[in-house]
């Protein structure tokens, strides 16, 4: 049996790092803008190629903590597709379900990074999403896919798969997901042992639009109450919230030197699900995501650093005082 399969997509990523650029915002600042020379030649100061996207950088920091972990995932056959295989290899992820879909480019993004903040260009090709035939795993993390998932019967796929193998879910929906209407499926979320989102998601979740003025604990509830067992919800530089059904928690973020954010979420995520994992309560979880998501921002990319399980212990360590606290 594996520990972990993780279902979505995974992508190359060029980070360019420019500084001939500006940020201009409305008066709030709840709305911010970059802006560039249009027609202009713009200077660049780094450029990288990393292997990235969700269900990736999930499966790697999960086999970096310890997990027996699967991907499935599509990629195309081109030397990008082949990179993207390479990598997971050769971070003990195994690629056995991993689909080449002959004469297709793989996922591509464009990050780019001004002034410690990150706008993503994003390229998503239009996979034929089937599940395969995955072995038994203690946990699925079901996460960002392609628009075209609407065509497929992924979603029923993946529910018939949890409730024949009794695997426990966490489920981070992507955009397209959230677009599709995660209240759609009601026995998805009923077989959720976990669901995470950031706080404007969860809003337009609940409600269509994500300046509604809605209480923290509230939109724990209402989450859970759509069927997850438990729900965790990500704020910024205010931390993440937590409801494991009975009590709410509230946790600071962990101190980081911050180079690039690309992955805080999905650095997160895979840290709350190998606490779990692990045997530690929703709290104490919390800190392994808090941990991961502060080492992920201080390099660039998204999975150069993914914590170690040996790490995570340290940086646990280091930071102790910092505990999710009931609210």
């Amino acid at each position: 049996m594996l520990d972990l399969i993780s279902v979505g997509d995974a992508t190359i990523d060029n980070f360019v790092q420019i500084h001939d650029a500006e940020v201009k915002c409305n008066i709030d600042k709840t709305e911010c803008k970059l802006c560039i020379d249009y027609g202009d030649k713009i200077a660049v100061d780094k450029l990288t190629h990393l292997v990235a996207g969700n269900a990736a950088n999930n499966a790697i920091g999960g086999a970096r903590l310890k997990l027996r972990s699967a991907i499935y995932v599509n990629v195309g056959s081109d030397p990008s597709g082949k990179q993207i295989t390479e990598k997971l290899k050769e971070e003990g992820v195994s690629t056995r379900y991993v689909v080449i879909n002959e004469g297709m480019e793989s996922n591509l993004s464009t990050v780019i990074n001004f002034q410690k903040e990150r706008t993503i260009l994003v390229y998503h090709q239009a996979w034929k999403y089937k599940l395969p035939d995955l072995d038994s795993a203690k946990w699925i993390y079901f996460t960002s896919v392609s628009a075209s998932f609407t065509e497929s019967n992924l979603l029923n796929e993946l529910t018939v798969y949890l409730e024949r193998t009794g695997s426990k879910l966490l489920y981070n929906p992507g955009t397209y997901q959230m677009k599709a209407g995660i209240k759609k499926n009601p026995k998805l979320l009923a077989l959720t042992e976990l669901f995470i989102v950031n706080k404007e998601e969860a809003k337009r979740i609940l409600v269509g639009k994500d300046d509604a003025d809605i209480p923290i604990k509230k939109l724990l509830k209402d989450i859970a109450d759509l069927g997850p067992k438990m729900v965790v919800i990500t704020d910024g530089e205010k931390g993440s919230f937590g409801f494991d059904g009975q009590n709410y928690y509230h946790l600071g973020i962990f101190p980081a030197n911050l180079v690039e954010m690309t992955g805080a979420g999905d650095a997160y995520a895979t840290g709350v699900l190998a606490g779990l994992f692990h045997a530690k309560s929703l709290p104490e979880a919390m800190r392994w995501g808090a941990a991961n998501g502060a080492a992920v921002v201080e390099q660039i990319g998204p999975q150069a650093g993914l914590l170690t399980y040996e790490g995570m212990q340290e940086k646990l360590k280091e930071d102790s005082k910092i505990v999710a606290k009931e609210i």
